[in-house]
């Protein structure tokens, strides 16, 4: 994969020593917490659905950990952009329903099947052709639609952790004014300081469910992997069903994040490749897709972690190796990550991103001949719509692509 450089900010404003490493770090820190906390439950469901026991769930848990890290960091520090990458969300949705009497090798066999139909796009670059038509401010739109769930519930969280995230709201409010580099760090201090002092009954069952995890005697991970069986049952129900669904509500919108945040140069098709070649290979110890992030790696793409575009590669990086780290712990870390408050993660989360929604608003509406088309984007991503088992990210395009090509007349006016 070529390096891709980005234009490098001035010397006067670019942060240096201490100040250009710990926003980087901090935002690695809270995108593998969104990353794992998020959505975690998903991936205990369809391990359920796989009838894996304790240990089985701990192998899946830490393959899949590993798959991501390695795949953040490496092409982190080989491209010098940010590379984030997650496990298939409505792709563990999907599992948690149609795993359900398939046995345990077929299953395996279709994420085989999952990876190599993403290596085959990436390779043949026909879905980076594809998105390459997809207008900027349709693109901009498809973000914003996407993060706008993670800005509304940081601010609806008052109502259920009002201790927790009235903290959390004071200390961002001020540090934005006064010390506006440090804004996410403080604020996740403030939540992680508020948390025990909190006297609701969520936030003492949390802390209750933490002190099980930690104290809980877990067990190792099995050290081989599965055996591995093929059918066309499983591959026709199973990893084509996994292959639509990451492609069109995961990578879709994860290279839309690369282009909002202007890595337009990316080589997205070898990405897509790596991310199949992984998925494949680590199949048999349970990784059934990873891909292009999106709310995650838009964590690590603000210019609050540093103003040149360049550097920014560095929160990713640290991602990568707190995901790698993950992966050795993956039992009781899953169990301390998944006793956190709710309400901590997604304020944090939806606090981080306010920069990045609201230039993708401003993207997708700067100019008029495609105002209307991208604001259709935005509002169908933001509906959470699901039709057909595919996510509302593919049906926003649908939708922009179509209103965009009928309202839009040569020269750009309507």
């Amino acid at each position: 994969m070529p390096r891709v450089s980005m234009a490098s900010a001035s010397p006067e404003t670019a942060p240096q020593g201490l100040a250009a490493w710990v926003p980087a770090g901090v935002a690695g820190f809270v995108c593998a917490l969104v990353g794992i906390t998020s959505s975690y439950a998903l991936v205990v469901e369809a391990a359920r659905a796989m009838d894996l026991g304790p240990a089985g769930l701990a192998t899946l848990s830490s393959a899949l950990l590993f798959a991501i890290g390695i795949t953040c960091l490496l092409p982190s520090l080989l491209l010098r952009i940010p590379v984030v990458i997650a496990w298939s969300t409505p792709g563990a949705a999907l599992l948690a329903v149609s795993l359900k009497g398939v046995p345990l090798a077929e299953a395996l066999g279709a994420f085989v099947v999952c990876g190599l139909l993403l290596t085959l796009v990436g390779v043949t670059g026909w879905f980076e052709r594809q998105m390459a038509r997809i207008p900027v401010a349709l693109a901009s739109a498809l973000l914003a639609g996407v993060l706008l769930r993670f800005g509304l519930e940081a601010f609806a969280s008052v109502q259920t952790a009002p201790v927790i995230v009235g903290a959390m709201l004071s200390v961002f409010l001020l540090a934005r004014r006064w010390l506006p580099r440090w804004a996410v760090p403080l604020t996740l201090l403030a939540g992680l300081m508020a948390w025990p002092l909190a006297q609701s009954t969520q936030a003492l069952q949390a802390l209750e469910g933490l002190q099980q995890g930690l104290g809980q005697n877990w067990p190792d991970p099995a050290p081989l992997a599965w055996p591995v069986r093929f059918s066309a049952s499983a591959v026709l129900g199973v990893a084509v069903p996994l292959f639509i669904v990451t492609m069109a509500s995961q990578n879709l919108p994860g290279v839309a994040v690369l282009r909002a945040h202007g890595y337009t140069q990316a080589p997205v098709s070898a990405l897509i490749t790596v991310t199949g070649l992984v998925t494949a290979l680590l199949a048999p110890f349970g990784v059934f897709a990873i891909n292009l992030a999106a709310i995650t790696a838009a964590l690590c793409m603000s210019p609050e972690i540093h103003p040149d575009p360049a550097r920014r590669w560095t929160a990713a990086a640290a991602a990568g190796v707190l995901y790698l780290v993950a992966s050795v712990f993956a039992a009781p870390l899953s169990g301390l990550f998944l006793a956190m408050p709710r309400e901590l993660v997604i304020t944090i989360a939806g606090l981080a991103l306010l920069p990045t929604i609201g230039r993708g608003l401003a993207g997708a509406l700067e100019q008029e001949p495609v105002r209307d088309a991208a604001l259709v984007t935005f509002l169908v991503t933001a509906s959470g719509l699901q039709l057909a088992g595919v996510g509302s990210a593919f049906w926003a395009v649908v939708a922009g692509l179509t209103c965009h090509a009928l309202w839009s007349v040569r020269g750009g006016q309507r």
